[in-house]
């Protein structure tokens, strides 16, 4: 029998949950998942152990904040639901803790275009939004300032977000700004990086629409 769509993309957030801990870019159950659904969105549940999720236990949440499920949903939800009831273009949204981001964001600086692939995340420079309490109203706020014209952004004294088209766009970013946080700290500790001009990453940008991550084609 044919997997279901909605099931199929409860299962594709529950296997990103644990690539997110292979891939180095998450510990334990502090990130989290959504995908928008119906209307509404398919997010992960608050502190279930990710090897131990299944399709069933992610949560279906209205956009008013609403939801009926035995688990209760991601503390975070409440900036997955703005942002993607702000940014229609935006389908899935990586909340993560991977170690350079987080580094970064407990000192308050963004990621500058130290190298070309920040264009991945839309713009020259990853923002650090700044510290509000998680969970709460005012990290919505500062989270869609620092998204502005971004696709992702780092967390003050938190974390990072990473948004797409969909999921898989999603988790591509993710990596993309912890290896380029990764790439930064360390070009730190040799010398002073050299930065490329806002026109450079802007050509970039405009190359990434028809570059970034490929799909293979669908079979009919």
């Amino acid at each position: 029998m044919a997997m279901s769509e909605e099931f199929a993309l409860r299962q594709s957030i529950v296997e990103a949950c644990r690539r997110m801990d292979r891939q180095g870019i998450n510990q334990g159950t502090a990130g989290n998942i959504s995908a928008r659904w119906k209307g509404g969105l398919l997010i992960t549940p608050s502190g279930l152990p990710y090897e131990e999720m299944a399709a069933d236990d992610i949560v279906f949440m209205t956009m008013d904040g609403g939801y009926q499920h035995p688990l209760p949903a991601s503390s975070e939800w409440r900036f997955h639901r703005d942002i993607l009831r702000q940014r229609p273009e935006v389908n899935a949204v990586v909340h993560a803790h991977p170690l350079y981001c987080t580094a970064f964001a407990m000192c308050g600086m963004e990621i500058p275009a130290a190298h070309y692939m920040i264009a991945a995340a839309g713009g020259p420079s990853i923002r650090c939004a700044r510290y509000e309490s998680y969970g709460s109203p005012e990290l919505s706020v500062a989270a869609l300032e620092a998204l502005v014209d971004r696709s992702c952004a780092l967390l003050g004294n938190h974390g990072m977000i990473a948004t797409g088209s969909d999921l898989a766009e999603a988790m591509w970013r993710a990596l993309e700004v912890e290896t380029l946080a990764k790439q930064y700290a360390i070009a730190l500790q040799i010398g002073t990086p050299r930065l490329l001009a806002d026109e450079e990453i802007a050509k970039t940008v405009e190359k990434f629409k028809d570059y970034g991550l490929r799909r293979k084609p669908r079979v009919a």
